[in-house]
């Protein structure tokens, strides 16, 4: 089926050159600078004039400081003491010397910088890459998205279907199944520039979440990179309020006794409607099973736990290993009643969260081979930490590992048989052909040709 944008759910804004303030490579024209004296002494900043800029700023800019002090101990601590390491002796210190250094660059800013310096800015960027270098999902949060957090505020219902990351820009992970960015043919791995002419380069995956719900019927644009791509390519969505997707199955055509299993999203229920369709096409004389979870990004962990159940009879499927507490495995106790069908799994950069831990228990204890392109990377859970002057740290306390131990969060899972997919420019239709299926065909008739 061809997958060509109708026009009542996006249409093509304009091309406009890349260039915008965010990434120009050269620098802004300025008036000159009103002369100033430099001192041509020691370096300036240190000594008595160290700690003036806080008093000249008063008490807001006093707050923002202690905000970014006591985060940064809560930062690395969660480095350090978390799942990314165990503290050694001498790493308290080691901490603090870098408080020193960083209270040092502050200074340094304050007193030499060429212009005035908002250090409110400095400050807020400093929170940010902060947060930002510990993983892609971690984030320093403003006020106003730490309250709706915490309130537990709902965004509003209209949607256009993208689960995003940040790579620089926020990046496409998925467009879900007959959303209005999957029918425009946004793919994984798409970088969303601009939110409605806003760049999305300092925005936190939980900011670009918020621009992108609205109320059902309101209009986004996105502006869209691709590959190599240099020109943006806009284009509008219509927000709409989606219907939960399901789990469907049926035999495939191009070759028989092999059935096809699509796994849109690991909601609440996926285990007994996965076993229900499994349950019809061994009725209907599947003897294998293709599972496609490309572009499965939503749903919960333990929905993917217990899908992964219904395959392994018993055993580990995966270990959940959460900030200062010991590793949780979680075990199948399916017993003889977990399917035996061979089973084929289908990924792309779109598997994403409770998608790679399902994909992960199956490959490791040898249930599935997967055939596609190397999943997300995404298996942490992220929760909110409050700072003192109303912002947040949204920062990921958990992941979950595969049945071996290893790590899936950041780098993903790699396939077992890698297939190269060629998009088309942005606006061109994808292609009717699915190269990853077809690649999966051809290894399950090679698998019935040896057997036979």
């Amino acid at each position: 089926m061809s997958r060509s944008r109708p026009l009542e759910s996006a249409q093509l804004i304009r091309r406009r050159p890349a260039a915008d303030p965010v990434e120009s490579s050269s620098w802004p024209v300025r008036a000159p600078p009103t002369a100033r004296r430099v001192s041509t002494g020691p370096v300036a900043g240190r000594g008595p004039r160290r700690r003036e800029f806080v008093a000249k700023r008063g008490p807001a800019l006093r707050t923002r400081i202690i905000a970014f002090f006591a985060s940064i101990p809560i930062i690395a601590f969660a480095v350090v003491g978390g799942y990314y390491g165990r503290a050694a002796a001498g790493e308290e210190e080691q901490t603090y010397r870098h408080l020193r250094v960083f209270e040092d660059v502050v200074s340094l800013i304050s007193n030499n910088y060429v212009e005035l310096v908002d250090l409110d800015d400095v400050l807020e960027g400093a929170l940010r890459g902060l947060a930002e270098g510990l993983d892609s999902d971690s984030a320093y949060l403003s006020p106003s998205d730490a309250r709706r957090i915490e309130s537990g505020q709902r965004l509003p219902e209209g949607r256009v279907g993208l689960d995003v990351t940040r790579r620089y820009y926020l990046q496409v992970i998925a467009a879900l199944d007959g959303s209005p960015a999957a029918e425009a043919g946004i793919a994984p791995g798409d970088f969303v520039r601009a939110i409605d002419g806003e760049p999305t380069r300092l925005l936190s995956v939980i900011e670009g979440e918020r621009r992108l719900h609205g109320e059902p019927g309101t209009t986004v644009t996105l502006s869209l990179i691709r590959g190599s791509t240099q020109e943006p390519y806009d284009i509008a969505l219509v927000r709409e309020r989606l219907a939960p997707t399901a789990v469907s199955g049926r035999l495939l055509e191009q070759v028989d006794g092999v059935g096809y299993l699509r796994i849109p999203a690991f909601d609440e229920g996926v285990a007994e409607a996965v076993a229900e369709e499994i349950a019809a096409l061994e009725a209907n004389g599947a003897s294998h099973v293709v599972i496609d979870v490309r572009n499965a990004a939503e749903g919960a962990y333990e929905a993917a736990v217990q899908a992964a159940g219904l395959f392994v009879a018993d055993g580990t499927l995966a270990i959940r290993e959460e900030h200062g507490a010991a590793s949780t495995p979680l075990e199948s106790t399916t017993g003889e009643d977990a399917i035996g069908l061979p089973v084929t799994l289908l990924t792309n950069f779109g598997s994403s969260g409770p998608a790679e831990v399902f994909v992960s228990a199956l490959v490791e204890r040898e249930r599935a081979t997967s055939i596609g392109q190397r999943t997300a990377g995404r298996t942490s859970l992220q929760r909110l930490v409050p700072l003192p002057d109303g912002s947040a740290l949204w920062l990921s306390w958990a992941r979950y590992l595969t049945a071996a131990g290893e790590s899936i969060h950041p780098f993903g899972l790699a396939p077992g048989i890698g297939v190269a997919v060629q998009l088309p420019e942005l606006g061109e239709p994808l292609p009717e052909e699915d190269a990853v299926l077809e690649r999966a065909i051809e290894e399950i008739e090679g698998l019935a040709a040896e057997a036979a």
